[in-house]
């Protein structure tokens, strides 16, 4: 086989195939399952009362020059239900959320359990003071103050940047 016979000009007809899609009942069946799939992806619960298993909750990080605060939004959870955890070089944070709902009517009765647990483990980028490590929990959002140790603050170094 030679090089010439591999190499294929880029626009020509036998380059690339095409494939057609001419069944209306084909492309609707995809647009259907399509609007299945995504339809409960922007939202916190999952479809047909199935529990939250996989919860993970928005967690921001701020680096700042004297310590780093971790910001979790564990909405509908107590203190008593979260540990929080800090080693020289990571932050562990696990909790479960228990959630169980009652509707009493005249002629009904509805009760909805819900679990899930997360654990979340967050590297941290320099050393932090472990003694002086803080965690205050309010209205759902835990919020965990590190403070960066004196050589951890020493050691870094700003770098001019140089316009050309």
């Amino acid at each position: 086989m030679s090089i010439k016979s591999l190499i294929k000009k880029p626009f020509s007809r036998e380059s690339v195939p095409v494939q057609r899609d001419d069944n209306p009942f084909l492309a609707l069946h995809r647009e259907i399952n399509s609007l299945f799939e995504n339809f409960f992806k922007d939202f916190d619960v999952t479809p047909f009362g199935q529990s939250f298993e996989g919860f993970s909750p928005k967690i921001d990080v701020v680096d700042s020059d004297k310590d780093i605060k971790i910001t979790a939004e564990l909405p509908g959870m107590d203190e008593k239900d979260i540990d929080v955890s800090v080693t020289k070089n990571a932050v562990t944070i696990k909790g479960e959320k228990k959630v169980e709902k009652e509707d009493k009517g005249k002629d009904y009765y509805r009760m909805e359990r819900s679990y899930g647990s997360f654990c979340r483990t967050i590297p941290l980028p320099v050393e932090v003071n472990l003694d002086k490590a803080e965690a205050k929990f309010s209205k759902g959002i835990l919020t965990i103050n590190l403070p960066k140790t004196e050589t951890a603050i020493k050691e870094t170094k700003k770098i001019a940047i140089k316009a050309e």
